[in-house]
């Protein structure tokens, strides 16, 4: 029987607030058996980019990722937000070490090319995450805390987003552990009524995405997290939940499923 490892992304919005990313913390050292925790941090490079100048470039929500960003977002994603949560986690006594995708080599990605004639920058898409060598961490008693930075190999470093590190990073893992994947942010679920946070949708299939799209039900930026989990669900992830930062114990929230 494979060991149970759960993997908990925690998104910006919560990474600004220094209460609630305490309370999931502390919530995220409760967790029994191994885990990894994947973070953004995008709200915070936007913070420090308007402090020094540098215009953050947005389209349909996906940043674009130019020289003078790069440099930001590897300071705060691989740096103030990684370290600090680190040193947060190693307080709750869990035994963390911050990555990026460049240490290790665990996650390499290429260049996001052109896209609806859209150039993205330094935008990475994942090619490969090496599982065998964060299992190799965990056994050793590591919980990682993964940024949402790639490498490309080729001594770039690149932006990537964290819900995809996220599923990535389980798909690559299901091979060796019982991976439940729970993304975390500051609804209690996917809701049927946005303006009504009570309304959570218990479980989603691949059919019913596609239904709630084409009502508008799911729309923005919760299409890709969904797309996220659907596509860890088909390869071999147990079970990936979207729920409230302070309901990370796997009973709460939306169930993506087959």
């Amino acid at each position: 029987m494979k060991e149970r490892l759960t993997i908990v992304k925690v998104g910006g919005a919560i990474v600004e607030d220094s209460e609630r990313l305490s309370q999931l913390l502390q919530d995220f050292a409760s967790i029994k058996g191994q885990k990894i925790l994947v973070h953004g941090g995008g709200r915070r490079a936007t913070k420090i980019a308007q402090a020094l100048g540098i215009e953050s470039k947005m389209i349909n929500g996906r940043r674009i990722t130019d020289a003078d960003m790069l440099e930001v977002v590897t300071m705060v994603y691989g740096g103030l937000v990684n370290k600090n949560i680190v040193a947060k986690l190693q307080a709750n006594g869990v035994n963390a070490l911050g990555l990026t995708g460049a240490d290790i080599d665990i996650i390499h990605s290429h260049k996001r090319p052109l896209k609806d004639g859209i150039d993205f920058g330094f935008v990475g898409d994942v090619e490969r995450v090496n599982g065998a060598k964060l299992k190799t961490l965990i056994e050793e008693g590591i919980i990682p805390v993964i940024a949402p930075l790639t490498h490309d190999g080729q001594g770039n470093i690149l932006n990537t987003n964290a819900d995809t590190i996220a599923s990535e990073t389980a798909k690559a893992l299901a091979e060796y552990f019982d991976v439940t994947l729970i993304y975390s942010f500051e609804k209690k679920g996917v809701l049927s009524n946005p303006d009504d946070d009570e309304s959570v949708i218990p479980t989603i299939t691949r059919a019913g995405f596609e239904k709630y799209v084409a009502n508008g039900t799911v729309a923005g930026g919760m299409i890709p997290k969904i797309e996220n989990a659907l596509a860890a669900v088909d390869k071999g992830v147990n079970k990936v939940i979207i729920t409230l930062a302070t309901a990370i114990d796997g009973k709460h929230g939306t169930m993506i499923t087959k």
